[in-house]
């Protein structure tokens, strides 16, 4: 709900608001608060309550440092550790891109975004690598949700995803890590362009 905006940035929050929204108790309500915040999709405020954190294009820049740097060694170990079954779904994925590109169908590309990305994550095969991903991916897939129509290229975003899907299925350690440099500095322009489009 936080990633696709159903709540919104500044959106308070309450763990009984939650509880009901969501149909579960108020323990797993608020294990899930405190994993959000460690993943900053949260604060929680003592006395206070619960809100939604705001986006920031300068922390989100300083997020992307990181992810190039985390999502390069990712890849490069993905393209070296894929089996072939892998290679193959990493083949399916980099057509499912183009296919999203040439259609500029959202959905699609987000559908293949979140799957290259689990599999990614996967054949690595380092469970530090998993781990630091897995806090930057919910923050950067709210920050394309709130912005990709402002500044947002789909066929650009997917050719990029398909480039580097395929170039991890080819096992091209170096020309994954060229792919994932191209990738992040369109997002780094991306993130760079919604601060004169939305501030």
């Amino acid at each position: 709900m936080i990633v696709q905006l159903e709540l919104r940035p500044g959106a308070a929050i309450s763990e009984a608001e939650l509880s009901a929204r969501l149909g579960i108790g108020r323990t797993p309500v608020r294990e899930a608060l405190q994993r959000l915040a460690r993943e900053h999709l949260v604060q929680i405020l003592p006395r206070r309550g619960v809100l939604v954190s705001e986006l920031d294009i300068k922390r989100q820049l300083r997020l992307l440092e990181v992810r190039r740097e985390v999502e390069r060694l990712v890849a490069r170990f993905a393209a070296r550790r894929a089996t072939e079954a892998e290679r193959k779904q990493f083949a399916d994925l980099a057509r499912e891109f183009m296919t999203a590109a040439k259609t500029k169908d959202q959905t699609r590309f987000m559908r293949a975004d979140k799957a290259f990305n689990d599999l990614s994550v996967r054949v690595a095969r380092n469970e530090f690598a998993a781990g630091a991903m897995g806090l930057m991916h919910g923050l950067s897939r709210r920050f394309w949700f709130l912005h990709h129509r402002q500044a947002g290229d789909i066929e650009s975003m997917a050719s990029l995803h398909g480039a580097l899907a395929k170039a991890i299925a080819d096992g091209d350690e170096p020309g994954a890590a060229k792919a994932l440099d191209a990738l992040i500095d369109y997002t780094t322009a991306f993130t760079r362009e919604t601060v004169s489009t939305d501030f």
